[in-house]
């Protein structure tokens, strides 16, 4: 009988109980988000109208290294942490690599993946300062469906404005997010002025993640009682997220590792900042020396060949500027499946990194990434979502260099939710209906240029 440990499980009482910020370890600290009426860095109270005040104070905390994670959420983890921590032997065995390779698996999640861990928190929050309903918005649905389910369990009621393409591609998406009780409306809409302004202008748009949250953001604004959450972008997002390497770092040390490189795809950074911050900070605090690296679609690349500038978070320019690196917030991406990456920009923390060298990024198409995803489901049973499927792309690359090299590299990566709902995707893949969306300087300079603007 085989002796190899394949899944490392942490117990109950070493789950964590407080959430790393990594801001506060940073020697170069994100550049501010400045009110887009003044110019002027960001006072927390300007937030308060937007986020529960909590998280909004979260969202400018650059001092606290670690927040503690109110009890009533972790008492909703405990329904579903620790997540697993696999080695994939199966997919080593056949790339014939030494690699090790490990997956921390949040597709085991009660909604499918890690995006439960900011929902719970941001709508205890809500709850907890005596709102009644909240809106968001959705790209593939993984979000949408975190937050309708922390929604009921905390008894608000939520309004989610999914990005019209996914709402076509991904209905069941769409029914998960009705069963738990949330309204789902395809954006863009006509039952908001950004929306309505974006149809009269292109009446056959297929939407995009800044519009759907300028739906958002301008509902909550309009609704008494009301809040915005979201799933990406934002600090406070990443901060709840980061129990995922914080478990990932105790379950290396189960299994007698540490990783020289750590993956995970990125389209905001939700998942990508969970699992990699806590490894970042060896890196930050101890010199540590690991690779951290994003993998973007190809056809939406704002790390690998977006620029750094001030940007609104949405289409119509309701949010804070946010100093990131971006396309352009009226990039419109092209109608890839893994539509959870289709976002124009990377947030502060992300930027900041970026800038300071201290990460990288690669970008992977479309096509290789559904080879990558089937792959990984024939050699360890598991159909990753599309997004997750560039995570593993990446990695099988890293694993062949590793083999032409012929050295023993440690690699882990985030699976961050599972691609059960998005088989749709795959058969159209497997008849050979989907493309690879190459985008030319010319079209990436049109969107970008228009930032010049912004801080006139």
């Amino acid at each position: 009988m085989s002796t190899k440990i394949k899944r490392f499980i942490l117990p109950e009482n070493e789950i964590p109980t407080a959430w790393y910020n990594i801001v506060a370890d940073m020697k170069n600290k994100p550049l501010p988000m400045l009110n887009p009426t003044t110019k002027q860095p960001l006072k927390v109270e300007e937030l308060y109208p937007l986020f529960a005040e909590e998280l909004a104070g979260q969202e400018l905390n650059q001092t606290d290294r670690y927040i503690e994670i109110p009890e009533e959420v972790r008492d909703m983890y405990k329904y579903y942490r620790s997540t697993p921590l696999v080695r994939a032997y199966g997919l080593e065995k056949a790339l014939d690599t030494p690699a090790h390779i490990y997956f921390k698996n949040e597709s085991v999640s009660p909604v499918g993946s890690h995006k439960l861990n900011s929902a719970l928190a941001q709508a205890y929050y809500c709850k907890k300062e005596g709102t009644t309903n909240i809106t968001t918005e959705t790209g593939a649905g993984q979000w949408g469906a975190a937050l309708s389910y922390a929604a009921k369990v905390f008894g608000l009621e939520l309004a989610v404005y999914m990005v019209k393409i996914s709402y076509e591609q991904k209905p069941y998406r769409r029914s998960i997010m009705q069963t738990f009780g949330a309204q789902v409306i395809a954006s863009p809409s006509m039952s908001t002025h950004a929306g309505r302004k974006i149809l009269t202008e292109h009446p056959n748009y297929q939407g995009s993640l800044g519009t759907a949250i300028s739906e958002a953001v301008e509902l909550a604004m309009q609704t008494p009682d009301c809040k915005y959450t979201l799933g990406s972008v934002l600090n406070h997002v990443f901060l709840h997220q980061t129990v995922i390497g914080l478990e990932a770092e105790k379950q290396m040390e189960m299994a007698g590792e540490y990783p020289d490189m750590v993956i995970a795809c990125f389209g905001g950074g939700s998942n990508f900042s969970g699992l990699s911050f806590p490894f970042l900070r060896h890196k930050l605090t101890e010199g540590k020396n690991v690779r951290i690296i994003a993998a973007e679609p190809s056809s939406c690349p704002k790390l690998t060949r977006g620029i750094f500038e001030y940007d609104f978070g949405d289409e119509a320019g309701y949010t804070p500027l946010i100093p990131m690196f971006t396309l352009g917030h009226t990039f419109s991406p092209a109608h890839i499946h893994a539509g959870g990456l289709r976002y124009h920009g990377a947030g502060t923390i992300v930027s900041q990194l970026m800038k300071d060298n201290l990460m990288e990024a690669v970008d992977i198409n479309q096509l290789d990434s559904f080879n990558a995803g089937i792959l990984f489901a024939q050699t360890e049973g598991i159909i990753p979502a599309p997004e997750s499927c560039h995570a593993i792309a990446a990695t099988i690359n890293e694993a062949l260099k590793a083999k032409e090299e012929g050295t023993q590299k440690t690699i882990l990566f985030n699976l961050s939710g599972h691609g059960l709902i998005d088989m749709t995707a795959y058969d159209a893949f497997l008849a050979g209906d989907l493309s690879n969306y190459e985008l030319s300087n010319e079209e990436i300079a049109k969107t970008v240029n228009s930032l010049e603007k912004i801080m006139q």
